[in-house]
């Protein structure tokens, strides 16, 4: 996914900067990735790690976090992948209010592709509840029609609104490609909660926070992919078809400074390293000024070209190079 804040670029500077903090031995040591979005943090941490703690408040996140992170042995759904991409598809809750010919002129998908997820998002549910799937097949699923889904989607990569005609990427039929996962000997945690209550009740060794920088709420950013992994029925609002969504405080100028201390303070993990950037809510002083309250600080930096909304099509989108901080403690 193209995905806004994905450290996939930055993983390999990520992975080198905490081994030279905290050693390249990770055999015995717990690592959360407490903001996770599409998890790529913890897939990096995963082979190395004795356990990955992973949480997101948004579902969509937590649906591919738990196969990413969660699955951890094998699942093999290939049959099932097969019939999905052989399902008929049916004019149901996505048709009628984000497609293309649907009944509120919204463009998020062509016909026939918002017609295909429906009937693969209903016939998942039906497998989970007449327990013809494993809890672990469900998210492997669910995570394969998730990601699939973006892929044809009709947006420059984020879903506060759509393309006036359909590109290129969305006249294409969708089709599923299987999750991925990284196999392990030891099992992992995946939460779906608010961060400053979680940290409350659990520790590690190592911990990775990239919480949102701006006032962009990832809720907002994301509706339909939550849309997609709940399939639930409410009345979708506005042009865009908006769902209620969790408003973080990490996106609020007068709120982000106490929750992050509020976070930092409450943490039990001795190494703590912070994702930032130059472009966020809180200055690079601030976030030291709090950090060096609770033990030894010290920061990295990298410069590296920072999202961009559509690569695909030409839309005088520049490419920009910002600067990451990646802000380190050892809590005392």
């Amino acid at each position: 996914m193209n995905y806004i804040g994905s450290k996939h670029k930055l993983s390999s500077f990520l992975k080198s900067s905490i081994i030279n903090v905290v050693g390249s031995d990770l055999k015995d040591l717990i690592f959360c990735d407490l903001f996770a979005g599409t998890g790529i943090v913890g897939r990096t941490f995963k082979p190395f790690v004795k356990q990955v703690i992973a949480n997101d408040i948004e579902h969509y996140s937590y649906i591919l976090n738990r196969n990413y992170i969660g699955n951890h042995q094998l699942v093999n759904c290939e049959k099932r992948i097969e019939i999905l991409n052989n399902i008929e598809g049916i004019e149901g809750f996505i048709f009628q209010n984000y497609c293309e010919n649907g009944n509120e002129d919204r463009l998020y998908f062509s016909s026939e592709n918002g017609k295909k997820i429906d009937a693969v998002r209903q016939q998942i549910e039906t497998w989970k509840t007449t327990e013809k799937i494993t809890e672990d097949e469900y998210y492997f699923l669910l995570a394969s029609i998730i990601e699939s889904a973006d892929k044809v989607a009709n947006t420059a990569s984020v879903y506060g609104a759509y393309l006036k005609k359909l590109k290129k990427t969305a006249q294409k039929a969708l089709h599923i490609m299987p999750a991925e996962f990284i196999k392990t000997e030891s099992s992992h945690q995946v939460y779906n909660e608010d961060s400053n209550k979680l940290i409350k009740k659990i520790k590690g060794d190592i911990l990775y926070l990239d919480p949102p920088y701006n006032a962009r709420q990832y809720g907002s950013n994301y509706h339909l992919l939550n849309t997609i992994a709940k399939y639930d029925t409410f009345l979708p609002k506005g042009k865009t078809g908006l769902r209620d969504y969790y408003k973080s405080s990490y996106c609020k100028k007068n709120e982000v400074k106490k929750s992050f201390e509020d976070l930092i303070k409450n943490a039990n993990f001795k190494h703590i390293f912070v994702s930032y950037n130059n472009e966020g809510l809180m200055t690079e002083n601030e976030v030291r000024t709090i950090m060096s309250t609770y033990g030894e600080y010290n920061l990295e930096t990298t410069n590296y070209q920072r999202f961009k909304a559509d690569k695909t099509e030409n839309r005088n989108h520049k490419a920009t190079s910002t600067v990451e901080y990646l802000h380190i403690l050892e809590k005392q």
